[in-house]
């Protein structure tokens, strides 16, 4: 018997598996069995199916590519059974749906479903983010293993979707932000401007990014769009600068263009004179 067991040795498998080794016994097991060999030599143990991966261990992470993987590997006859008064970790990719259909595939089972927010560089990280939903006394009997992992624990309730749809929406955020500063890379190249002043720039000031992100959050959250220090149509009139600074450049302004689709719908439906969260109610229609 190991401590844990780890099905799935992609590269955050691995980053798992070497957080996971210096404090605990460790069982992994992967399809491809030679992608193991990196830590065999260091006490780790290679089952030879899921299943023995599975009897292995009091507590099972899986982290494989996403959760029709997971559900493939998991229905292995005698997997299911043998999960029975273990604790299972799911870690793949997914969305809300994916988690409820996983944990009701498996009813019975002390299940948690969890998303790190994280690069397989930054496991093993005290900051390191991870966003679990599930049972809570399940987590309590594996949260000192999970925070080998990733010190950060957010526990998002019980509800099994939680936790990647917390995750799917701090990407969103991300990727969104990230989509703006190529756009503005792009700008700062048309000009001539380093790109690495302009991304320097960008990190010391996000803690007052930040504020204006959680001030538009509130501002949804209470329904208030009235008052706005900044309206919806200033706010537009930066998104046209966007859009002609492109078209003068010869840049591809397929955010800027993206960006005021949104504004002008915005604008079209009366929201000039309010501030700029309510451009969640053009976005609650498109629901």
């Amino acid at each position: 018997m190991t401590d844990v067991s780890l099905i799935g040795l992609g590269p955050m498998g691995i980053a798992l598996a070497r957080a996971l080794r210096s404090k605990y016994t460790l069982t992994v097991w992967n399809r491809t069995a030679g992608r193991a060999e990196p830590l065999l030599n260091q006490g780790t143990v290679l089952a030879p199916n899921a299943l023995a991966a599975v009897q292995a261990s009091p507590v099972v992470l899986v982290c494989v590519a996403d959760y029709a993987a997971s559900r493939a590997i998991l229905a292995a006859p005698g997997v299911a059974d043998a999960l029975r008064g273990k604790v299972l970790v799911q870690l793949s990719t997914g969305t809300p749906q994916d988690a409820r259909d996983d944990w009701a595939a498996l009813g019975g089972v002390a299940y948690l479903d969890g998303a790190l927010l994280a690069t397989p560089s930054q496991i093993g990280r005290p900051d390191t983010p991870l966003f679990i939903s599930g049972e809570e006394r399940a987590l309590a009997a594996c949260r000192p293993l999970l925070e080998a992992v990733a010190g950060n624990i957010q526990y998002m309730g019980e509800p099994i979707g939680n936790a990647a749809a917390w995750d799917l929406a701090t990407l969103s955020c991300m990727f969104g932000a990230m989509s703006g500063f190529f756009h503005g890379v792009r700008i700062c190249e048309s000009e001539g401007l380093k790109v690495n002043a302009f991304s320097q720039m960008i990190g010391a000031i996000s803690p007052v990014l930040g504020e204006m992100i959680s001030a538009e959050g509130e501002a949804i959250h209470a329904g208030s769009y009235g008052e706005p220090e900044s309206s919806m149509a200033t706010c537009a009139g930066s998104g046209r600068l966007f859009v002609k600074q492109a078209r003068e450049a010869g840049l591809d302004a397929s955010f800027p263009d993206f960006l005021m689709a949104l504004f002008d719908r915005s604008l079209n439906a009366g929201l000039a004179n309010e501030r700029l969260a309510a451009m969640i109610k053009v976005l609650r229609q498109a629901a």
